[in-house]
């Protein structure tokens, strides 16, 4: 079997470091990048399975990095931020991150995540057929969302939640198996990803008056509107 190729963009050489040989254990192979335009030009010249990204880095930012990736490569990136820096986990959702895991990295927290991601990814290959709710339409093959006959863009973290609001339209799903399906691990209370995607694809959807078709069930989670689309 083939290695998973992964390839890590972080200039602290000493976290570059054991990151590699935590993972090099594992049976994963990393190629390391140590600033910004190094990471973006190998990445695209040689395209990994997975991107292990810092938020920080010299020469090219690493919301900007992932930003470019994201517009021209369809692979799973994990972004690392500082401890409690909320506003970098947000804009890197935002510019297209597919998770983030904050510093220190923890050895098997991180790999939990780069499995969960690949799982995701895999499972996204299968073939599965579109889920029709009234004038929604949920392709988990093109990852396309239409409603009233018209494209929706949505990013690749908004369609994950999407579509599995859309697999239970009319039962609330609640954060905690929300989190679990997206990203393998129980809902810490704090982690707030989740509610950011819901609110976004609410303005995309046009769901932005009350009774919202993607209702909030406070204390629980979201639910899909199953006949109102």
């Amino acid at each position: 079997m083939d290695q998973t190729r992964i390839a890590l963009v972080e200039d602290d050489v000493e976290l570059a470091q054991w990151i590699t040989e935590y993972l090099e254990v594992k049976q994963y192979q990393v190629t390391v990048y140590h600033d910004g335009i190094s990471g973006l030009e190998g990445i695209k010249l040689n395209p990994p399975d997975l991107v292990i990204l810092d938020g920080m880095l010299p020469r090219m930012d690493g919301l900007d990095v992932c930003r470019a990736l994201r517009s021209s490569l369809a692979l799973p990136i994990l972004m690392l931020t500082a401890r409690d820096e909320e506003v970098d986990e947000i804009l890197g959702l935002e510019m297209g991150a597919d998770d983030y895991l904050t510093k220190p990295v923890r050895g098997r927290l991180l790999e939990a995540r780069i499995k969960s991601l690949l799982r995701r990814t895999s499972s996204s290959a299968m073939p599965n057929s579109s889920l029709v709710l009234g004038q929604l339409e949920v392709n988990p093959d093109t990852r396309n969302v239409r409603l009233n006959g018209l494209n929706i863009k949505v990013s690749s973290n908004e369609f994950d939640v999407l579509w599995v609001l859309a697999q239970h339209a009319g039962s609330v799903v609640t954060r905690d198996a929300l989190i679990q399906q997206l990203r393998g691990f129980e809902y810490d209370g704090f982690d707030r990803s989740i509610d950011l995607r819901v609110s976004r694809l609410r303005k995309k959807l046009g769901d932005t008056q009350e009774p919202y078709k993607i209702a909030t069930v406070w204390g629980k989670g979201y639910q899909l509107a199953k006949d109102v689309w």
